[in-house]
């Protein structure tokens, strides 16, 4: 049944992202003629191409259940990733595309003296966000919209930018990653948390993975280096970059 779930999921808001994936295709915040290339989209996919990989298609925010469902601890041991990113009470970290936070009041209460920066660029998803600040009486979590291109965080501002399943959607990845990198405090890190492309049992379809290098090598042109591949997920690497 899940394998099911998870290779119709991206079917299911097809219809409400295609106007915006259309816009993005031919729409810049710039000038990224020598970044991206464009060609004919796949099923799950945009027709962007970025470093050799075609960036997938995003999802709306009518997937907010998908994203809280019950079983989701078990299935991808978040627990286990909570444990991985070893974070500080002082830290501020900054959730990049937060959804409803679902991970996002999950780490809150292990920064006490420090903040969550819940990005996301749907306003649906901060009203999500700022409903659950109040249901889990927190006031270290705060929601930011963003942007497809920028991410809105101060220069030299948070210890580490975690993006759990969202990179790969991203569909200006180099402009995004260049302004995480200008929010990182001295010795912060990126942790990219993505479903393993080297796996073909990993049940998700192809553009909604990423391997290592494919990471490793997009990173590389934002002056990110991977640090640790952290293996103890059951799907997902845990990948943390940094200067």
């Amino acid at each position: 049944m899940l394998r099911l779930l998870i290779l119709l999921f991206p079917l299911l808001f097809a219809c409400e992202r295609g106007s915006s994936q259309q816009q993005t295709a031919t729409s810049s915040p710039g000038d990224s003629s020598k970044i991206y290339r464009f060609t004919e989209a796949s099923r799950d996919g945009t027709g962007k191409v970025y470093q050799g990989r075609e960036i997938a298609q995003v999802m709306g925010h009518l997937g907010a259940s998908w994203l809280d469902r019950p079983e989701r601890e078990q299935e991808e041991r978040t627990d286990l990733l909570l444990q991985a990113l070893n974070l500080k009470p002082t830290d501020v970290v900054a959730d990049i595309g937060a959804g409803t936070g679902y991970f996002t009041f999950m780490m809150a209460p292990k920064v006490p003296k420090g903040k969550i920066v819940a990005v996301d660029i749907q306003p649906e998803m901060i009203t999500y966000l700022n409903e659950g600040k109040a249901k889990h009486k927190v006031t270290n979590v705060q929601p930011v919209l963003g942007t497809e291109s920028d991410p809105k965080l101060p220069a030299n501002s948070i210890d580490l930018a975690i993006l759990i399943d969202a990179y790969h959607e991203f569909s200006y990845p180099q402009e995004m990653m260049k302004h995480i990198v200008a929010a990182l405090k001295p010795g912060g890190r990126v942790a990219l948390v993505e479903y393993r492309a080297e796996d073909p049992n990993v049940p998700i379809k192809e553009l909604h993975k990423l391997s290592v290098a494919q990471a490793t090598k997009e990173m590389k042109a934002v002056g990110l280096k991977l640090l640790n591949n952290d293996k103890r997920l059951p799907q997902q690497h845990i990948m943390f970059f940094g200067r």
